[in-house]
Formats: C-alpha cells, structure tokens, sequence
C-alpha cells in the first residue's frame, strides 16, 4: 500500500493519496503572510488511519517553511497544534 501527501496548488489542498485514491485532504486559503486552514475531510473507508494527522502535518511544515502563519479554522487543524505544541509558534 502506499501512501504520500501531495499538495495540489490548484484545488488549494494537502491530500493524502492511498494507492492512487485521494484518502483525504485538508483545505487552505492564503492571504500574504497567513495561511488559513478552513476544512478537513478523510474519506470514510480511511478513517481512523492518521490520514488527517498525517495531512495537517505536512500543511503546517509548509507553511512553517515558507514563513507563514496559520488560522486554524477547521476544529481539527486547532486541535491537532493543541496536541502538537511545536506548532503553535504558528498560530496568528
């Protein structure tokens, strides 16, 4: 089985690709310096799997990389940085 997330520029959104099936996919919206994180979605027969985990914490290795700061705006974007405290030098 194999697994990568891949950000995909066009539709806005880290996604996790589970031999070649989109597993999930976390939603961004970029303003200057900010990043905003409005949705998250795991497919249903991928649940329970860290596909969401997984997304969130390549998105926010991004936007770290690239100097921005995060609005956490879907819950599981917030409670993941509440659970991974070396991402709250993030938040806005």
């Amino acid at each position: 089985m194999s697994r990568q997330v891949r950000r995909d520029e066009q539709q806005s959104r880290y996604e996790m690709v589970i031999d070649d099936q989109v597993a999930g996919f976390a939603d961004y919206v970029d303003q200057a310096d900010l990043r905003m994180f409005p949705h998250t979605v795991t497919s249903m027969q991928f649940r329970g799997q860290g596909v969401a985990g997984e997304v969130v914490k390549v998105a926010l290795d991004d936007a770290r990389s690239e100097g921005k700061k995060v609005v956490p705006a879907c819950s599981y974007v917030a409670d993941y940085i509440d659970r991974h405290p070396e991402y709250a030098d993030l938040l806005s």
